[in-house]
């Protein structure tokens, strides 16, 4: 079985991409939404971290963390979140029809992707490319047409701080090549 070797650095920033199973388009409906948020709330209280951005896409999330300073352990935190997210959402997302053997070996549900991807932050050139790329990650995908125009991320936060203008996006381009995890 294949060993991933993570980044463990006590108080780094972190990107990560989280997939659904299949890729199944979930995450954006209301039930799922809540559920998520309630999971990380939970898992946030008891393991804390920092959520710097966010984008939240149907089948698959983007997020940027900073955890504490003497903490590194971030494959608890996402290992919990899925736990929860799945507990809460088994009655409404789980289908017996996904099931396969490595899932019921693993005491899983359909809902998760097993692993998750993960970067560590090196540098503010580097979170800025991040940010940038899970702010433009809707119209990258082809789900709304400007960067304003997607619910689900902390882009609204970052206009409201003056980090970003409104119309931030218009003109962004990105290397196709680059896909952050995706």
């Amino acid at each position: 079985m294949p060993r991933y070797l993570r980044s463990k650095s006590p108080g780094g920033t972190f990107f990560f991409t989280v997939v659904t199973f299949q890729r199944l388009r979930f995450l954006t409906e209301q039930r799922s939404r809540i559920s998520l948020r309630e999971s990380i709330s939970e898992v946030r209280q008891k393991y804390p971290f920092i959520i710097e951005a966010w984008v939240l896409l149907p089948d698959h999330l983007h997020t940027i963390w900073t955890l504490p300073e003497d903490d590194a352990d971030y494959s608890k935190r996402w290992g919990l979140i899925k736990r929860e997210f799945s507990k809460r959402a088994r009655s409404f997302l789980h289908e017996d029809r996904l099931m396969g053997q490595s899932k019921e070996k693993h005491r899983e549900c359909a809902i998760w992707q097993r692993r998750f991807w993960e970067h560590q932050v090196r540098n503010e050139e580097d979170l800025h490319r991040h940010l940038d790329y899970i702010h433009y990650n809707p119209v990258k995908h082809g789900l709304v047409a400007n960067v304003a125009d997607w619910p689900y991320s902390t882009f609204h936060r970052f206009v409201k701080q003056g980090l970003y203008p409104d119309n931030w996006g218009e003109n962004v381009t990105f290397d196709p090549d680059s896909n952050f995890g995706e």
